[in-house]
């Protein structure tokens, strides 16, 4: 679970509503980096200093779509996934 309660974004629950929308779009420079433009940041409440992971998604071996999570989202996802196996298991939690 994420800390507020819901589900992680990551892993959205069966009914829920998913939209993917274009939000901005940003340049990479000649050193590789890219500014997230202030309105995604604060739309995503991304703090200065917070991890972000880059996932990507490839189709016949090409990378075709880039995605930026929050690393607290996966690691409540992996949670969320994970944590009722690990009840199961001898000696779990």
């Amino acid at each position: 679970m994420h800390p507020d309660g819901d589900k992680t974004c990551c892993m959205p629950a069966e009914g829920d509503e998913c939209t993917c929308t274009v939000e901005a779009v940003v340049s990479i420079d000649a050193r590789g980096q890219m500014v997230l433009p202030k309105e995604v940041r604060e739309m995503a409440e991304i703090s200065p200093g917070e991890r972000l992971l880059v996932i990507t998604w490839k189709r016949n071996g090409r990378v075709c779509c880039i995605s930026l999570v929050k690393a607290g989202e996966l690691r409540g996802a992996v949670h969320d996934l994970l944590g009722p196996f690990m009840e199961e298991q001898p000696g779990g939690r």
